[in-house]
């Protein structure tokens, strides 16, 4: 294979993972949806070698589960998965700040996270998920440039995309409003900024702390759905079932995840 052929190759399968990660993120390839490398390749007029990689690379990131005889599937993600996401990203995260050593805070790069904190903002106030979804994995990339560590850095963005992928779909389903996220991407900003590192824990923990409790919620509402499905509760069966998902009024008080534009 020629030099420019493998850089084609590489480009290809960097597109199309990223072009269906882009897909799954914005809902429109929902957890547990099936598909080939064959589809996929047909889908975007390639071969199926890119298809193959990019399918793999996903799969790598936690996005996609591979079966040898069914394909793959977007993984479905529970609100056990989520939960332990959140706590693992606010471990981490509390353990960063607390050893300066770790971060680098560099102020030329906070002219660029200022304007993704105002963008995200706005976006989830304005109730704009797919804009919301961007700026957000923007923000805190572009936050994790500050730590020193490249693997705790790849770390966090990759939960970070995989709270996403749980999230995306539930706000899609049951709507989003101030009590679901979290607005503290600017007043964060600020404070890495000055350096007040008792600021930093109190609107991370904020922000761990919706989305610690939309997950009680969430699992709170399941647990309902399957007792009343099951012909518990009120004592009738309802073919229908009520729907779970966050919705309602959840208080803050914690670190890191999606929907929380975090």
């Amino acid at each position: 294979m020629s030099p420019s052929a493998g850089v084609t190759r590489n480009t290809l399968r960097q597109q199309i993972a990223d072009a269906l990660r882009d897909e799954v993120l914005a809902g429109r390839l929902p957890p547990g949806r099936e598909f080939t490398v064959k589809q996929i390749a047909e889908q975007y007029g390639v071969s199926a070698t890119p298809v193959r990689e990019a399918l793999f690379d996903l799969s790598a990131q936690g996005l996609l589960a591979s079966d040898q005889h069914r394909g793959f599937q977007v993984r479905e993600f529970t609100v056990a998965d989520y939960r332990a996401m959140a706590e693992a990203r606010a471990l981490v995260v509390e353990g960063l700040f607390r050893n300066p050593a770790e971060v680098a805070v560099r102020p030329e790069g906070l002219a660029s996270i200022r304007r993704r904190a105002a963008e995200a903002v706005r976006a989830a106030k304005g109730g704009d998920l797919d804009v919301l979804i961007g700026y957000d994995l923007r923000f805190w990339r572009e936050l994790g440039q500050f730590v020193l560590n490249p693997y705790i850095a790849d770390f966090l963005t990759r939960l970070r995309v995989q709270a996403w992928v749980f999230a995306v779909h539930r706000l899609r389903r049951d709507g989003m409003d101030e009590n679901v996220l979290w607005f503290g991407h600017e007043e964060l900003v600020e404070a890495i900024a000055r350096g007040d590192h008792e600021q930093v824990h109190a609107e991370m923990r904020s922000y761990y702390g919706h989305a610690l409790a939309w997950a009680d919620r969430l699992e709170a509402r399941e647990t309902e759905g399957n007792a009343e499905g099951n012909g518990e509760g009120d004592g009738e069966v309802r073919a229908d079932g009520p729907s779970s998902g966050p919705g309602s009024a959840m208080p803050p008080q914690s670190p890191e995840s999606p929907g929380h534009c975090a």
